[in-house]
């Protein structure tokens, strides 16, 4: 329940692991009559309000800046025909894309505006259309687009378990799809030759693995606290279930022990530093020293095999 209306009605509140939430309006009368004739009266009379979109960001957000200098969009990515077929029946991908402002119907080549990706964290949280200072100060002036990949919260249990064993493909397989599906449908104002990325924990892993395997796409990338190999952080943060649940799919939470060698080869074959090699793009590598969760260790990693192979 969320609140009663002067007259005693309800709004209440709907939400289930696999659909989407809904507001409904419950009638005070109904609500007596159910005590002595079954919860079925406010079933069969209640009324839905408002349904929301399967992700958290939506038209409904309230924003704190009642100007912003940009549009924002809700994109559902188009899915592909090499998409797994195990995820057919879960929801599209979809994302928020910002544009700044912009009144000329023609804009020329010189003109056009850079796109930066900026994934979320997690990987089980979700970008949401809420005020952010610091991205409503990028999309006033940039291209911005916040990819909400499989296994982010808000489109349901069996999205967000999806990933699970799976990081390192359909993460990076949706945040791909999104900014390749921006920069074809978007070309007339986005310049595809300057694409930035960033991200922090999760959203750097994706940074990591994008920049890595896409080295022709982005031409500069910023990771806050990257986890770049799975493996050498599982002894290190003080949440190794993570390491295990994301690579593996189990932790026993009763019987602590290090990595078996088998699980060590399969955290290391979804790290991103498998493809650190193919790096050529441009990165700020931003560490927090203190980061019990993702050691910077893990981003000091990254830092001095790029630093070897003489990338910026």
């Amino acid at each position: 329940v969320l609140c009663q209306t002067p007259k005693g009605d309800l709004i209440v509140s709907e939400t289930s692991m696999n659909l989407p939430a809904r507001l409904w309006w419950v009638p005070q009368q109904d609500m007596l009559l159910s005590s002595s004739n079954g919860i079925s009266v406010v079933a069969q009379n209640a009324k839905v309000l408002m349904k929301f979109p399967s992700m958290a960001a939506s038209a409904y957000t309230i924003t704190t800046d009642s100007t912003p200098q940009f549009d924002v969009q809700i994109l559902s990515i188009p899915k592909a025909d090499d998409d797994d077929d195990e995820d057919a029946n879960l929801p599209p991908t979809q994302a928020i894309l910002c544009l700044p402002k912009n009144n000329k119907k023609d804009i020329k080549q010189d003109e056009k505006i850079p796109l930066i990706v900026i994934p979320h964290g997690g990987p089980h949280g979700c970008t949401v259309s809420s005020y952010v200072p610091g991205f409503a100060y990028l999309a006033s002036k940039y291209a911005v687009v916040f990819p909400n990949y499989r296994g982010s919260t808000g489109f349901g249990q069996s999205s967000l378990e999806s990933l699970l064993t799976h990081i390192g493909t359909k993460d990076v397989h949706d945040v791909m799809a999104t900014t390749l599906y921006v920069l074809g449908t978007y070309s007339n104002v986005i310049d595809t030759k300057r694409v930035g990325m960033c991200g922090g924990s999760h959203g750097g892993f994706l940074t990591a693995h994008c920049t890595s395997r896409y080295p022709d796409i982005f031409r500069a990338a910023v990771m806050r606290n990257p986890v770049t190999n799975i493996a050498s952080m599982v002894t290190a943060t003080d949440i190794p279930d993570w390491c295990h649940a994301e690579a593996l799919g189990r932790y026993d939470f009763t019987n602590y022990r290090g990595p078996l060698k088998e699980e060590l080869k399969s955290m290391y074959a979804k790290s991103p530093i498998v493809h650190v090699s193919n790096v050529q793009t441009p990165t700020l590598v931003a560490l927090g020293m203190a980061d019990l969760r993702v050691p910077p260790s893990q981003g000091l990693e990254w830092y001095h095999t790029l630093r070897s192979r003489n990338v910026d």
